[in-house]
């Protein structure tokens, strides 16, 4: 089995720090390119974590032909245009039809009632998407007979809804010119799809897997032939035979520093790197880093690939499926050359044909589905980038239909931002500050006006329970997760399981993505498995021993958070208690004991009252984090001192730190005229009592107490507020004094806004999958139909696995129950706990042992006192 998207087998849930950098979609040299400098970069922030500058630029220089707009078509516009390409040219011949409305979500009933041309309706809707991509129209006949030098000005040619005669000679086109167009041909019949790519007899790609490499520290090296590397502190190294990986920092065994070797992986925590026997013996410290070694890709013509093709096998439960499904399509194309037309719909669904808008999708799944899914009263948590993917969907398969006394109701609390605009296709620049939820919703009933809608503004969580109760799921059919972190995942999944309703989850994580079905009394739920915990910083590391850019990082965000969020709203906290400054005061002086006092005092004896006060602070705070510290820790741990067991305390991964002298020429240090303080002194408090009391009264008489600061939130985007310009200098001035290699702006404003890399395709595709799976559900399929999946784009990998079957637990041979069962005891007004007791003994044929709820004991027989509650109602 290919390895799953994520490297430490967890799900992805969009709220994880796995740091993917670039991935292979796009050929990338970074020597051809310049930095990349995004048009309003917050907005594409994400998708450029993912795909890389180097992508990006080579994007930004890129015009793509497309042709077809039905359903597959305005898929790709979608995400090519939210990708930020230079042009796109939309093509298309066909007139609106009405069976359009139902996989075109950017064609409307107005545009088939005036008979308007496809691409001339979706043309300006996909253009407002991304106002930095040119986007025009074309409707010329584009067959055999047609010239194709037109396309020589475009980078990437895709068809769809082409014929296959017409998808060769195209092929065959843009195979042939130097440099090669890429060429992509997909089509979709029901539920049946292709998608051909060729990319030239020469694709060079420069990261294969899209990974970012990370620093893993070693433990030993052995002295052989062949030398074995082992992993410090059992970490898995990650690594796959044949990669090559790069030394760093080794002692003893100097001549591996700068050096790449080829692994042969051993264990997941040791690998051989051929014969070191010739070395110094290895000492202490190191750490290796993957090498990225770029790849080229030689790629055969449709022409060639018809024949002997390459195929992706998703489920290895059926591997013979692709090519089945290969050759069904290749008699498809054979019929219409002959009839010039698609084979009729089978004979059982022609009566289910009435001319509406769902046609296609009965054809697919049948009269009677489709009226489940009208039926259908969905839950939707979250209504982000996946969740306005699922909108889509919803709406395109006619879910939640008001004349069937369907529902879609979804909540979420937020605001729409800048940065949402990338991914989540249904906002739009002027909704910026508006409502996710309700925009979506109006959003969504363009797509189909036909749907019922209740948009919330809620958290799902504990303290909105009094609206989410039981009545209220026991109205739906199945809850739909669009959410983005672990613990609103495990608050839902819980309230499904207590209501029985499935549920259906999903997430993403760059060109990663995941979703699982959960359907009641066949499945393990969501918390049935919990992942591997996150990996956390531990304090003394962060405060004394940072040993990679990430400890740094996390440093200097604690400091902001530390400065200008906690002391502020400490001092806030005192003075809400607190009606003055003079009454505080008094009771200082009576000696009286004050929580907080002296750190609100200690704040206002800093209080700046003028720029050159802030300046002299941070020259001040430079010297304490910068200097003094390193000197501290050098004086309490010499660098020769060692261990009880003889080794050196400084070695790797703890690294020595060196004290920094300021510098005013040194641009990462300042961009200011700063002179060292000396002149103006800001007192520094003293933990006597008195001196507290005599600064209060300094402050009192010169009319310096401010009774209220203004904590900051940590702002990421804003690239005027100063907070990453303040993050970024004090994690590259702390990489600088240990050592550590300082990361760019870039990679810091990741780190720091712990930002979630991320592209639309990922969440299309996630979205589709999840929708196939809501279709299982309506139609009361059984266990054997439903599939999870994994997927990595990039690789790219496509892993479809059954779902973890319900757990039983047997309590005798006639009894059992899972997560799922509810024992219904019904009693009255004064049903005593004895009552209850006896209940289930008499329904069930149990003899209940002890009572609890949660982590509750209400009656353990062997506690002092319990028997006396059986009496109680």
């Amino acid at each position: 089995f290919p390895p799953s998207p994520s490297q430490d087998g967890r799900r992805l849930h969009g709220d994880r720090r796995l740091p993917v950098q670039a991935s292979p979609l796009i050929n990338r040299k970074p020597s051809d390119c310049l930095p990349y400098t995004a048009p309003k970069q917050a907005v594409r922030l994400r998708q450029r974590y993912v795909l890389g500058d180097s992508a990006m630029q080579q994007m930004a220089q890129s015009s793509v032909f497309l042709s077809g707009m039905a359903g597959l078509g305005v898929e790709i516009a979608k995400n090519i245009v939210l990708a930020g390409v230079k042009a796109v040219t939309l093509h298309d011949t066909k007139q609106c039809e009405t069976k359009d409305l139902g996989c075109n979500f950017f064609i409307r009933q107005d545009d088939v009632l005036n008979h308007r041309k496809r691409v001339e309706a979706v043309h300006p809707r996909v253009a407002e998407l991304n106002p930095y991509v040119h986007v025009d129209s074309s409707s010329f006949p584009l067959d055999l007979s047609t010239d194709l030098n037109f396309l020589r000005r475009y980078q990437c040619v895709i068809l769809t809804e082409a014929r296959l005669s017409l998808q060769k000679k195209v092929d065959e086109f843009c195979h042939s010119q130097q440099p090669p167009i890429r060429f992509i041909g997909c089509d979709t019949y029901g539920i049946c799809a292709r998608v051909f790519c060729d990319f030239g007899e020469h694709f060079e790609v420069s990261d294969p897997t899209g990974e970012e490499a990370k620093e893993i520290f070693i433990q030993n090296i052995t002295l052989d032939d062949p030398g074995v590397v082992t992993c410090m502190d059992g970490r898995t190294h990650g690594l796959q035979t044949g990669q090559s990986i790069l030394f760093r920092e080794v002692n003893g065994m100097d001549q591996l520093n700068g050096t790449a070797r080829q692994v042969t992986v051993l264990s997941p925590y040791s690998f051989a790197i051929g014969d070191t026997s010739g070395l110094q013996p290895y000492a202490h410290g190191g750490f290796f880093l993957l090498v990225k070694t770029p790849r080229t890709y030689s790629f055969e013509t449709m022409e060639h690939q018809l024949c002997e093709p390459k195929v992706l096998t998703p489920d290895f439960s059926k591997p013979e499926a692709p090519l089945q499904i290969h050759a069904a399509m290749l008699a498809l194309d054979d019929f219409q050359e002959e009839h010039n037309r698609l084979p009729n719909i089978g004979y059982k669904h022609t009566h289910t044909c009435t001319g509406d808008r769902y046609d296609g999708l009965r054809a697919c799944i049948g009269e009677s589905m489709c009226l489940e899914l009208h039926k259908l009263r969905v839950f939707m948590v979250g209504c982000g980038a996946i969740g306005c993917e699922m909108l889509k969907n919803l709406a395109l398969l006619g879910v939640g239909l008001a004349q069937n006394s369907g529902q879609v109701c979804m909540s979420d609390p937020d605001l729409i931002e800048k940065s949402n605009l990338n991914r989540q296709f249904l906002f739009r620049p002027h909704h910026i500050q508006k409502p996710k939820s309700s925009t979506a919703a109006d959003a969504t009933l363009e797509i189909n006006p036909e749907m019922e809608i209740d948009a919330h503004l809620n958290k799902v969580c504990p303290a909105t329970e009094s609206i989410y109760n039981d009545l209220f799921y026991s109205r739906l059919h199945l809850v739909v997760t669009a959410l983005d972190n672990v613990e609103a995942r495990r608050y839902v999944d819980s309230r499904s399981v207590s209501n029985q309703k499935a549920l259906l989850d999903s997430g993403t994580m760059g060109t990663k993505g995941h979703t699982e079905v959960i359907v009641p009394n066949l499945t393990e739920s969501y918390n049935s498995h919990r992942d591997p915990p996150e990996e956390e910083i531990p304090f003394c590391t962060l405060k004394s021993f940072p040993a990679i850019i990430e400890h740094t990082i996390q440093w200097a965000r604690d400091k902001f958070e530390s400065a200008f969020a906690h002391k502020p709203s400490i001092y806030n906290m005192f003075w809400e208690t607190h009606s003055s400054a003079e009454s505080v005061l008094q009771r200082m002086q009576r000696r009286e004991s004050l929580e907080g006092a002296f750190q609100v005092v200690k704040l206002l004896s800093r209080r700046p009252s003028q720029w050159e006060h802030c300046i002299t602070m941070a020259r001040l705070k430079f010297d304490k984090y910068f200097k003094r510290k390193a000197l501290q820790l050098l004086h309490s741990f010499p660098l020769d001192t060692r261990l009880k067991d003889g080794s050196l305390f400084w070695q790797s991964p703890k690294r020595p730190p060196s004290p920094i002298e300021f510098d005013l020429t040194d641009r990462i240090e300042t961009d200011e005229n700063v002179k060292k303080p000396d002149q103006m002194k800001l007192s520094v408090s003293s933990e006597e009592e008195r001196e507290a009391i005599a600064q209060l009264e300094e402050a009192i008489a010169a009319d310096h107490v401010t009774l209220r600061m203004s904590p900051l939130i940590f702002e990421k985007d804003d690239d005027a507020n100063g907070h990453m310009d303040f993050v970024a200098a004090a994690s590259s001035l702390r990489a600088r004094m240990y050592a550590i290699e300082v990361a760019d702006r870039l990679k810091t404003k990741r780190i720091a806004g712990k930002i979630i890399p991320a592209i639309a395709t990922a969440t299309a595709a996630v979205a589709g999958l999840v929708s196939l799976e809501l279709v299982k559900v309506a139609g009361g399929y059984g266990f054997e139909s439903f599939n999870n999946c994994f997927f990595n784009l990039a690789i790219p990998v496509v892993v479809l696995t059954e779902a973890a079957p319900v757990r039983k637990t047997q309590i005798r041979e006639d009894i059992s129950f899972s997560i799922w069962d509810r024992w219904v005891v019904c009693g009255h007004q004064d049903f005593t706990l004895s009552n209850f007791i006896n209940a289930v003994r008499e329904q069930y044929g149990i003899e209940p042992t002890m009572v609890v709820h949660g982590v509750k004991m209400l009656y353990v027989p062997v506690m002092p006192g319990h028997n006396k509650r059986l009496k109680l109602t």
